[in-house]
């Protein structure tokens, strides 16, 4: 029910007091013959529509939209945006243009949405409903009727806003009860027919609690009258505890269609449920089903029930989706949860590119050769794929016959299948896509199941657009984390150097990590660095500050200088952010290497004996800190067969890897590794850190080995 909140545009009835929301909603849907509705309020402060009353269905019904923000998919939000009436013609439409309440609300009604607006201020919206059998377009005389009661409405709503009265929170409009005739000639005769019927009758109200039950009702179902009154009847039944029968009681009632199913009692006796639906609840007539329960054993496999997907699944599905992260996650996901749901034995995803249809995905086709030849069409081709692409029309084709009396057999070649859905996938308004659905025999597609498939066209296409911007994204990243870091070393004079890089697995897998090779005469350079963070900003700094460290070298700048001068630098770029960075001014001929630290994880040093350690660096703060530090040198020992491992903090560090440990392992690799290739010894670096498996952060190691062939 409501949360009792009164935005300050609500307003009390300024001539009666009596309930403002409610009547005029009663008295909308009475004119129109509308069986539900609701009048959403502005919220206070923020761009949010709160549902205030509700009527004709329980608030139950409507519970994912009784907060609602201005700007959602929804059709109350959009006649307040586009200040228009919204119309939705029945379960197809709904299902076209809102995928997201279709998945829902599976069911055939129409709906029309309005905004409660004046030429001075906009205060709500209101939406009514009619049963599915309502014409698929809506009437001048009910367009007419609504605006007005709309208007109206609006008009009461600012003259009450302006006398600053508040509403009181009014209760939802259910059914109003019938008489009461207890005690009449006229109840006891229906009584006593009721009692004299073969079959289980059972009388639900709108919340689906049991209001009376015969003693044939109360037989079929193996439980006592009198328990089940008060109670729901899938609750108070254990073996109709199934989602899929309370689906059948919502069905009923939004849809105000006449529903049914069969139910197995246990062990062995099929029952079958009738639902009369009104206005005022439901009457279930309750029989023995034999016919069914004979024929049921044999039916066949590839037979399924006329709704495939439960509103549990969907919630499952649209989760699975939202684990998607690129295009081949999209469509194996596909594959792998909605396929068998819907009982779909292929699938291809078509994507549009420079006006061609391209295959983005495939799943089920054991001839890849008739995949391909959806690849590569003009989108004015004439075929399934492309016209679903063009025009955002579902296309359901039951049997090869209905699809080449369309399609030529040269517009749709034989792929093994017989039946097929071609589901248009659209995101953000705009087609994306199409989605081919392929079945092994011929498949009937009724209206509920059409809607289903097509809500499920919207969740796949939310997740291939998702999708296809992370792979572009990825692409770009990867693009220019390649041009930002050197394509390959430079030959150093009595130097031998390997490099590894490793992106950080969270994020857009690019950082800020670098590393590079500087020669000069009569010194070469080596730097290894770290901006903070991985993103397109920290990866463009890092480029920044790896050209200064080259122009600073090539100017002959000692290391001190070196690193003066590149922390200035990043304080005048102004860009927030904080970089590692250790420099090496190497000198083989004299098995001297001079190395400036700032902030940097010290390096280790295998001597050729095979000892390890880490070096002890005098060193300064963090580049981009303090445009005064300094960063004193230390000067260390690089004789013929020494090896210097430098690397930055993702190789090390990593949540639970205590560090001292991580740089013992470390050692120890690096002291068994002997005189092994560099590039082989850089990849075992990389294979043997935990940090850098896991990769919370990126990775980046440089290796260098003294020749003493300088």
């Amino acid at each position: 029910m409501s949360d009792g909140r009164t935005p300050p545009q609500a307003a009390a009835d300024a001539w009666s007091g009596r309930p403002l929301l409610s009547l005029s909603l009663a008295a909308m849907m009475e004119h129109v013959k509308a069986h539900s509705g609701a009048v959403y309020l502005l919220a206070p402060d923020e761009p949010v529509l709160e549902m205030a009353v509700m009527a004709g269905l329980p608030r139950a019904f409507a519970a994912p939209w009784e907060r609602v923000g201005l700007s959602a998919p929804v059709p109350v939000s959009e006649a307040v945006r586009e200040g228009r009436l919204v119309w939705v013609g029945g379960e197809e439409d709904m299902a076209r243009r809102y995928p997201r309440i279709s998945m829902v609300l599976p069911y055939s009604f129409a709906l029309a949405a309005l905004p409660l607006a004046t030429a001075d201020a906009t205060y709500g919206a209101v939406y009514v409903t009619w049963p599915g059998a309502h014409p698929p377009e809506l009437s001048d005389r009910e367009r007419e009727h609504l605006t007005r009661a709309c208007d109206l409405l609006a008009a009461r709503l600012e003259q009450a806003a302006r006398a600053n009265r508040a509403t009181p929170h009014e209760p939802d409009l259910l059914a109003a009860p019938l008489p009461d005739l207890a005690g009449t000639l006229g109840t006891v005769e229906a009584a006593r027919m009721v009692a004299r019927l073969p079959y289980g009758l059972v009388a639900l109200d709108l919340h689906g609690r049991v209001g009376f039950a015969n003693a044939a009702a109360a037989e079929l179902l193996g439980a006592v009258a009198e328990d089940l009154l008060g109670t729901h009847l899938w609750a108070s039944v254990p073996w109709l505890n199934d989602p899929v029968y309370e689906d059948r009681y919502r069905a009923a009632l939004i849809s105000q269609h006449i529903t049914s199913f069969v139910a197995l009692r246990p062990p062995g006796d099929w029952l079958s449920f009738r639902l009369y639906p009104s206005t005022t609840g439901l009457s279930v007539r309750i029989s023995r089903a034999r016919a069914v329960a004979e024929m049921a054993p044999r039916a066949p496999r590839n037979e399924s029930p006329s709704r495939l997907v439960t509103i549990s699944q969907v919630l499952s599905l649209a989760g699975s989706l939202t684990e998607a992260v690129g295009v081949q996650d999209v469509v194996q996901l596909v594959a792998d949860e909605i396929c068998p749901a819907v009982g779909s034995q292929a699938l291809v995803l078509l994507g549009s590119q420079a006006g061609r249809l391209r295959v983005l995905g495939h799943r089920g086709y054991p001839d890849t050769h008739i995949v391909e030849q959806f690849d590569g069409l003009p989108l004015t081709e004439r075929t399934p794929g492309t016209h679903a692409l063009r025009s955002g029309l579902p296309a359901f084709f039951e049997s090869r016959q209905q699809l080449e009396h369309l399609y030529p057999n040269r517009h749709a070649p034989p792929d093994g299948f017989a039946a097929w859905a071609y589901l248009p996938l659209i995101a953000s308004g705009r087609p994306v896509g199409t989605c081919v659905l392929a079945y092994a025999q011929p498949h009937a597609f009724p209206a509920d199941e059409r809607a289903v498939l097509t809500s499920l066209g919207g969740l796949i296409a939310q997740a291939l657009e998702r999708a296809r911007l992370y792979d572009t994204k990825n692409q770009l990243a990867h693009g220019l984390q390649a041009a930002l870091l050197p394509h390959s070393l430079v030959r150093l004079p009595g130097i031998e150097a390997a490099a590894r890089y490793l992106p950080a697995t969270q994020g857009m897998e690019i950082g800020g990590d670098f590393y590079d090779l500087v020669p000069t005469r009569p010194f070469a350079a080596a730097v290894i660095g770290d901006v903070q963070g991985h993103s397109v900003t920290a990866a463009g700094l890092m480029g920044q500050i790896r050209t200064g460290v080259r122009a600073f070298t090539t100017g002959g700048q000692s290391p001190e200088e070196v690193m003066s001068s590149t922390n200035r630098l990043l304080i005048d770029l102004g860009a927030e952010l904080f970089a590692s960075c250790l420099y090496l001014r190497l000198d083989p001929a004299r098995g001297r290497a001079v190395m400036a630290r700032a902030g940097h994880p010290p390096p280790l040093l295998r001597r050729p004996d095979g000892r390890v350690r880490v070096l002890d660096l005098a060193g300064g703060p963090l580049l981009g800190i303090d445009a005064a530090a300094t960063y004193p040198s230390t000067e260390v020992g690089l004789a013929p067969g020494s090896l210097l491992a430098l690397y930055t903090d993702g190789l090390i560090e990593s949540p639970g890897i205590d560090i001292e440990d991580a740089l013992a392992d470390l050692g120890e690799l690096l002291a068994t590794a002997g005189d092994q290739p560099l590039e082989y010894l850089a990849d075992e670096v990389v294979r043997h850190s935990m940090a850098a498996r896991e990769r919370a952060d990126d990775v980046a190691v440089l290796l260098l080995r003294a020749r003493g062939d300088g």
